[in-house]
């Protein structure tokens, strides 16, 4: 299938003002893109890219002073697959983790495992290890917290959120990744566009979502503790241990967030069957 995605975003700074942006797709998704994927800015900047520590996309630009916008539209091929489901899928001692997956075993700014340890075990010891053990997780998650925009907060913890029980999609990802962490399977946060295909409407405006992927079985599998079913079309701008990692935009000094659009759709053929990807 194919994807069109994109977004328009404007700030409002007074005087340069450095900022980094993770606005693109992730590298290995690069091979996909059917048009470009470039970032636009009005007036235009000096835009310089390099990879990250965790293989995202960062673009510098200093702001000038004054409204910036910046924005990208493109289409991507997707499979059309579902997250992929493996019960199967076991969990590894924590011994035989491969190196590079140990960090996302630690406390993170927003995951913090030490004030949710011994809640995870008294919630989740008894459940069987791997796939059942994650999965239940998940379950709690997504039914302990209430969805509400109008409470987001950028300085929420996952304790914060076991305890307020509220939250945005980063925290569902919070605590379930926490949660994981503490019964020694490594989680990380992604972040990234997730259009309604394949679901209904949302009504609400688009945002970029958050979800979170666990080690289990030698991989990393995606799970979404907000949605809590598999869904088709995800395309990852970022990952990271939290949230502080996978900031899609960062401001080095004040800037107003003045506009705020992102779009996601299945690409439609002009007779209305959906565009199949070569």
């Amino acid at each position: 299938m194919l994807v069109q995605a994109g977004f328009t975003i404007a700030f409002n700074t007074f005087g340069p003002t450095p900022m980094n942006l993770l606005l693109n797709v992730r590298p290995e998704r690069r091979v996909d893109l059917v048009t470009p994927e470039v970032i636009a800015f009005d007036p235009p900047v000096l835009a310089t890219q390099h990879v990250d520590a965790f293989g995202n996309v960062c673009t510098r630009i200093v702001a000038p002073g004054g409204r910036i916008t910046m924005s990208a539209d493109f289409t991507i091929r997707d499979s059309g697959e579902p997250d992929a489901y493996e019960p199967e899928a076991r969990q590894h001692p924590v011994q035989d983790l491969p190196d590079d997956v140990l960090p996302f075993l630690l406390g993170s700014r927003y995951c913090d495992t030490d004030k949710l340890s011994a809640t995870a075990w008294s919630l989740f010891g008894a459940t069987p290890e791997g796939w059942a053990r994650v999965q239940a997780i998940v379950d709690f998650v997504h039914n302990h917290l209430q969805f509400d925009y109008q409470r987001a907060d950028n300085t929420r913890t996952a304790h914060d959120g076991y305890v307020q029980r509220v939250g945005v999609c980063r925290d569902f990802a919070h605590l379930a990744i926490a949660l994981c962490r503490c019964m020694n399977i490594p989680a990380r946060y992604a972040t990234g566009y997730l259009g309604d295909i394949g679901v209904p409407k949302d009504p609400a405006p688009m945002d970029f979502s958050a979800w979170f992927e666990v080690y289990l079985g030698d991989r990393w599998y995606t799970f979404d503790a907000r949605h809590n079913t598999p869904r088709i079309a995800r395309i990852v701008m970022a990952r990271g241990r939290d949230a502080t990692d996978c900031a899609l935009t960062t401001s080095f000094g004040t800037a107003y967030l003045m506009r705020f659009d992102v779009h996601t759709d299945e690409v439609a053929t002009n007779d209305g069957t959906m565009a199949e990807a070569a």
